[in-house]
């Protein structure tokens, strides 16, 4: 009954296609890392700072609370957080709260040290982009080696290209597929290459309440050397109260290219098969249509596609969105990030349907076979090239008016063909046998080329 009222699809219709997400982006999924940033931070004022006595054992304790973050513990920081009207301040006063239960009251007071909740915030974010991050490179990773795998399976396999959905020179399915491969190759290599960049610096950024409460300790220095030694992210210094969210919205664009990539995809897939060149085995039991028993319709691309969509739209609007901020804060990041869940969400639906619907695909090689046997004009270029390197005058012009708009015969164009006195017999003989499904230039060789250099898929 609670998918049936869900607002959102990602709670509701698509709820357990998204389950790998649910602990990174999900409330507890944040709770959870603000805890973590908190006694981390705390373990790093007693135990690397020195600046209250503690033990092995309190250490410890310290690593417990985080360790001990689960569903129930989250439910008691809501609980906080429905006295306070403040999600980070709750967080503060139930790792006190634990502190205390374990017998380390004494040492309470040190949590959250001169932190803004942004401090506690952004970093908790840092770390929960880059889980999300990791499980998107599996996904677009299991995207591509499937396409890598088609691709090697269909590489010298013929097809017709369509430029501006018109016939056009000819190609092969291999090598359609590797452009989307090597595609997606680029934004991967671009996600293996972000880091997750966080500050803490305090209220406005300039470490104010660090530096007046003990101007003994270096504190630009500790902030970087927390950030990087402890949480493994790149550390700010520059910044207002707030992140200024340049990480964020550079891994944005980053999987908006990979989405509008998917989405380049799932049309073409969904054209081909349109086109006959690919058959979808059916599914048992599965409906194509309501009133229309014959249909096995294209809907895990056309799911793809909307979702790939939303998610585009959602990084569009967060990756410009978060750039701005007024003065030194305002609120308009806080709610705005909490949309990272259902960004995420929509992108991983989308490449798992695109997934789903290549397991479906049967190449149908007699229809594509079809199509280029039924049109021979796709031989013009091949002919008039090959004119100009033997100096026949005006070979595109008399090409065109061969075949501009017209259905010529194989027959049509060996006559023209014979007409090519400075063309020698032995070329003009090769010419005569060429076939479109021969006419496919190096696509195999450069489909051979892309997964040699990537070893077999």
């Amino acid at each position: 009954m609670q998918e049936l009222r869900a607002l959102s699809v990602l709670d509701g219709r698509y709820a357990k296609q998204v389950e790998e997400l649910r602990d990174i982006f999900s409330e507890y999924g944040l709770i959870r890392r603000r805890v973590l940033v908190e006694t981390l931070w705390l373990e790093f004022l007693l135990g690397d700072l020195k600046l209250a006595p503690a033990t092995a054992g309190d250490i410890e304790a310290i690593r417990q609370v985080a360790a001990g973050c689960n569903l129930e513990a989250a439910k008691l920081v809501k609980e906080y957080e429905q006295r306070t009207n403040h999600d980070v301040k709750a967080v503060e006063y139930f790792v006190k709260e634990q502190l205390a239960a374990a017998g380390l009251a004494r040492l309470g007071e040190w949590t959250h040290f001169a932190c803004t909740s942004e401090d506690i915030n952004n970093t908790a974010y840092a770390l929960m982009l880059r889980d999300g991050r990791d499980a998107m490179l599996k996904q677009l990773g299991e995207l591509r080696d499937t396409l890598a795998r088609y691709a090697k399976q269909w590489r010298a396999a013929p097809m017709m290209a369509r430029t501006h959905g018109q016939p056009a020179s000819p190609t092969t399915v291999g090598k359609e597929l590797v452009v989307f491969a090597s595609r997606l190759d680029r934004e991967i290599a671009k996600l293996c290459d972000w880091r997750p960049e966080a500050k803490l610096n305090g209220a406005t950024g300039n470490f104010n309440a660090h530096a007046i409460a003990l101007p003994q300790v270096d504190w630009i220095a500790a902030s970087e050397r927390f950030l990087h030694e402890r949480l493994g992210v790149t550390p700010l210094l520059y910044t207002t109260q707030i992140n200024p969210y340049h990480h964020i919205a550079e891994l944005l664009q980053i999987l908006l290219r990979a989405a509008r990539t998917v989405i380049d995809l799932d049309r073409d897939l969904w054209g081909y098969i349109s086109l006959g060149y690919f058959r979808q085995r059916p599914v048992a039991g599965e409906v194509g249509s309501s009133t229309m028993p014959h249909k096995v319709n294209p809907i895990d691309f056309e799911n793809s596609e909307g979702n790939c969509g939303v998610a585009a739209a959602l990084m569009e609007h967060l990756s410009s969105k978060l750039l701005v901020s007024r003065f030194q804060r305002d609120l308009t990041d806080s709610t705005v990030l909490r949309d990272l869940g259902a960004l995420f969400g929509h992108l991983l639906i989308a490449l798992k349907s695109t997934l789903k619907g290549l397991g479906k695909l049967e190449l149908d090689e007699p229809a594509l076979r079809r199509d280029l046997d039924a049109n021979p004009e796709l031989l013009a270029e091949a002919i008039q090239t090959v004119m100009r390197g033997y100096g026949e005058e005006r070979p595109y012009e008399r090409l065109k008016e061969l075949t501009r708009g017209e259905r010529v015969s194989r027959e049509t164009l060996a006559a023209f063909i014979d007409t090519l006195a400075k063309i020698p017999e032995k070329e003009r003989k090769r010419l005569r046998a060429l076939t479109a499904a021969d006419y496919t230039g190096l696509a195999t060789a450069l489909t051979d080329r892309y997964l040699a250099g990537r070893g077999n898929p």
